[in-house]
């Protein structure tokens, strides 16, 4: 427990934080780095030179200083990222590095405005909540290792099917290359990929949605190729171009909390852009097979046919199915995008709604849902990355 001296030191520092957090998470990963270079083979690079690590983490740390007479408020928002933490195989020991150098980050952004009674006040509180982060993150490492054909931190899997689903998407087949059956996995969960690339002097790490219904022979992930000359088109050029059947990569265990709720059967709407589309698929396709008499509405919107993953497999699963529907837009063409009148039209009203895309298209998917009388507690959504804060209406 925090005495209320620090409770009350924490808690007057959140104006700070939340003005010149960015500058401390800033400073505090350049210095870590440099400290501990070893830790690039774990953090995402490309969310690094994006600046989207540091914003999420600087959220984070003022969430904690507002919160901090109430941490109860921010287990939601531990567990989240917790799901990230055991996906990249974060360690307790890596607590007092990042310990070390947040504070230090913090004396050196604010300065002598940074007291002594303040970093002490800072180091009790980073204890308390990095012990709440590590005993969470145990308890998901212990329930993924103790599924049937689970593990923890990396394994082996060997690629065994490559498929073009689109011009610009494909997937890839992977079975543990121990022959063990791959864990069963709840719809909408993502694992990390990590690879080691010529030429790059760190080991990469990817975090890619399972694009299918859990069955025990394979995982499968479905890879959009980004821009070869952007940071975070690395790894998906190098699966694209150089990774084939027979291939091994490493895989963490299936994480995330953006999953279809198992124990429902009301009506479910799945609105998605581009590669936003692996998720849903996942989930789509677990309803198809378990729940074909479920009410779903399944809208989709790419720039093109080219471009359109999927569309015969979700056509496929339709025939199942006793109440869904499919509609596709292609914002190349006129009038061929999600709107608020196509989701009035087509999103079920009385149930849950799943959103995954670009940060520009879930802003405008979830303020449309908001406008036309969804609850928050209807909408899950998903980031590629970090969690990032949305310009929502009711914000």
């Amino acid at each position: 427990m925090l005495s209320q001296q620090t409770i009350d030191i924490v808690k007057s520092t959140a104006p700070v934080l939340e003005v010149h957090g960015v500058a401390i998470t800033t400073a505090f990963y350049k210095n870590m780095f440099e400290a501990h270079p070893e830790l690039l083979n774990i953090f995402n690079h490309a969310n690094q030179a994006k600046g989207r690590q540091q914003t999420a983490l600087a959220n984070t740390v003022y969430a904690a200083a507002v919160h901090i007479d109430n941490l109860a408020a921010i287990i939601p928002a531990v567990k989240q990222i917790g799901q990230k933490h055991v996906s990249l195989g974060i360690k307790p020991e890596h607590y007092p590095i990042v310990g070390e150098h947040l504070l230090g980050a913090i004396k050196e952004v604010l300065g002598d405005a940074a007291t002594d009674d303040i970093i002490n006040a800072w180091g009790e509180a980073y204890g308390v909540i990095a012990d709440a982060f590590i005993g969470i993150e145990e308890e998901m490492y212990v329930a993924a290792e103790s599924k049937q054909g689970g593990w923890r931190f990396f394994k082996d899997f060997t690629v065994v099917h490559k498929e073009k689903e689109s011009e610009n998407i494909t997937s890839f087949y992977l079975k543990p290359a121990d022959g063990k059956e791959v864990p069963a996995y709840t719809p909408g969960q993502f694992i990390t990929i990590r690879v080691s690339i010529p030429g790059e002097k760190y080991l990469l790490n990817r975090q890619y949605s399972l694009s299918k219904a859990s069955d025990p022979e394979t995982f499968r992930i479905s890879v959009k190729k980004e821009d070869e000359h952007d940071p975070e088109g690395k790894v998906s050029v190098h699966l694209h171009n150089n990774v084939n059947v027979g291939d091994t990569v490493e895989l963490t265990a299936p994480a995330g909390e953006f999953i279809l709720d198992p124990e429902k059967s009301t009506p479910v709407t799945f609105i998605s852009g581009g590669v936003g589309i692996t998720p849903m698929m996942s989930m789509f396709e677990t309803i198809a097979k378990n729940q074909p008499s479920r009410k779903v509405s399944f809208i989709y919107s790419a720039r093109n046919e080219n471009l359109h993953p999927f569309d015969k497999d979700i056509k496929f699963l339709l025939e199942s199915m006793e109440d869904a529907k499919y509609v596709t837009l292609y914002s190349d063409t006129e009038d061929g995008f999600i709107t608020k009148d196509v989701l009035a039209a087509n999103a079920i009203q009385n149930g849950d709604v799943y959103v995954c895309g670009p940060v520009g298209f879930m802003e405008a998917m979830i303020n449309y849902l908001l406008e036309l009388g969804y609850s928050n507690e209807q909408i899950h959504y998903e980031f590629f990355g970090p969690a990032m804060q949305l310009e929502l209406a009711n914000a």
